[in-house]
């Protein structure tokens, strides 16, 4: 369902060591929003609602809200050092269409959902 590479994974555990937290979860979801018409947003959450679901990937516990799983099949999640920093990557197969910056995308229809740039 969601892929996480082993250098986005190495960062990830980075990041929640720096959380002094073992309880975490990351969670993963989209929202309305950006010049595309979706989002991407990753967090570190302590609390797993009851609408999420729970995946177990590359040693992380992930979190996705029941919304934001419609959109997410197939998504493959990288880390990436460039040049004096580094980054997350984001790539989506069912993805039409991205802005220039790669945060926010746009869908095809899925099941009777329109997105549209509001």
């Amino acid at each position: 369902m969601i892929t996480i590479s082993d250098s986005a994974a190495d960062k990830i555990k980075e990041m929640m060591a720096a959380e002094n937290s073992q309880d975490l979860y990351l969670r993963i979801g989209v929202r309305p929003g950006g010049c595309s018409g979706f989002s991407y947003g990753m967090e570190f959450d302590g609390e797993r609602k009851e609408d999420d679901q729970l995946l177990e990937v590359n040693g992380l516990r992930v979190v996705v809200d029941s919304y934001s799983f419609q959109f997410l099949k197939g998504v493959e999640i990288d880390y990436r050092e460039m040049g004096m920093g580094g980054g997350f990557t984001i790539e989506n197969p069912n993805a039409v269409a991205t802005c220039g910056c790669g945060s926010s995308f746009r869908m095809r229809d899925l099941e009777g959902v329109v997105e549209k740039c509001d």
